[in-house]
């Protein structure tokens, strides 16, 4: 494993990678877009970041294959859970505007 110092510039890099993607789900939220098109535009940068976070962050990028196979059918179940839990309101909000 290489050492922290060495290790700086990538996760300045990484970090930054993070911090642009929530540049972009903020300008989402700002600019006229379909809901259709933000939710999934939302959800995918929150899958890619999570990823990111994950792998360098929690050093499973470094850890044996199998721990992040163990992490991963957790992450799924998560996001199963919270569309199944969000997108129900999101459509009810989407029929009763005003």
């Amino acid at each position: 494993m290489e050492s922290a110092q060495s290790q700086r510039p990538l996760m300045v890099k990484v970090w930054l990678g993070l911090l642009g993607l929530t540049l972009i789900e903020v300008l989402l939220a700002y600019i006229h877009v379909g809901p259709l098109l933000m939710l999934s535009a939302l959800m995918t940068f929150s899958v890619v970041k999570a990823v990111m976070i994950m792998a360098y962050f929690m050093h499973l990028k470094y850890d044996k294959p199998a721990l992040t196979w163990m992490l991963a059918p957790a992450l799924v179940a998560c996001i199963l859970i919270l569309m199944a839990y969000l997108l129900p309101d999101g459509y009810l909000l989407l029929e009763n505007r005003p």
